[in-house]
């Protein structure tokens, strides 16, 4: 179904912000290679430097950017790893330092004025993401207890065996499938909705701002634009807030796989 234009500038067509402002075309003749990618990319480089760059030049007395570095370290160790796996914390952590600074950098990516788009507004990018946190947390899993490991997710402990034909359907579906689904849709969810709702401020403001002959719909488009500039802060909160959940709830199913009971 075609968009219906939204208002006529000079004989075109001015588009309202939607789905299809998500989509951009492919770079060499591809349709893959494109700017979120590319902005995938740049984030796992930035991430790489930062890390190899700071544990390269640690002091006593920390620089501003070694004291950025051990503050999300420490968060992520002492308040997420440490906290959701106990003592089998320091062989993810790594893992979960990576996620969360990747998540973190790529959701920022939509505040910045260079790329104005938060990589995870696109649902692929976050299937992806969980998809590898599912091969972390099953594969712990298998590593842990073996082909056990089934037994410990599918039936939970003190579960009577009449209940099994109904209990291991639901729990597959609810440890197997449901979790990377709602880890991957919560995270694009909030990154597509706050980036759309700044687009539609933005959008709306210039048309208001450009109206000529009425000073209500110039002030209202002032206003607008104003206002998407907070929404634009608030998402900076935003993005931060879902690299946490999304590295907490990580954290969470690992655990659950290496424990002993279910």
């Amino acid at each position: 179904m075609l968009l219906s234009p939204f208002i006529p500038l000079e004989g075109e067509h001015a588009w309202p912000p939607g789905p299809h402002s998500f989509q951009f075309p492919g770079l060499f003749g591809t349709t893959w290679i494109n700017k979120p990618l590319i902005q995938a990319v740049i984030a796992a480089v930035i991430i790489i430097l930062f890390w190899v760059i700071v544990s390269r030049r640690l002091k006593v007395v920390p620089t501003k950017l070694q004291f950025g570095a051990e503050f999300i370290y420490d968060f992520v160790r002492n308040g997420i790893a440490r906290d959701m796996l106990g003592h089998d914390f320091r062989k993810f952590l790594p893992f979960l330092l990576m996620i969360f600074s990747w998540t973190l950098v790529n959701n920022w990516f939509g505040e910045l004025f260079v790329f104005m788009l938060p990589t995870f507004s696109l649902i692929g990018y976050a299937y992806a993401l969980a998809a590898l946190a599912w091969l972390v947390y099953v594969g712990a899993g298998f590593q842990r207890h073996g082909l056990r490991y089934l037994k410990l997710q599918l039936i939970p402990e003190g579960v009577p065996p009449y209940l099994y034909i109904m209990i291991i359907p639901l729990e597959f579906l609810s440890n197997f499938i449901v979790r990377p689904i709602t880890l991957s849709l919560r995270l694009f969810a909030n990154m597509f909705a706050g980036h759309l709702v700044v687009m539609v401020f933005v959008f709306g403001g210039e048309i208001l701002l450009l109206t000529a002959g009425n000073l209500f719909y110039n002030v209202s488009g002032v206003i607008s634009i104003l206002f998407s500039f907070a929404i634009l802060f608030l998402e900076l909160f935003i993005g931060a807030l879902q690299a946490y959940i999304f590295t907490v709830l990580t954290a969470q199913y690992i655990s659950s796989s290496i424990a002993e009971a279910h």
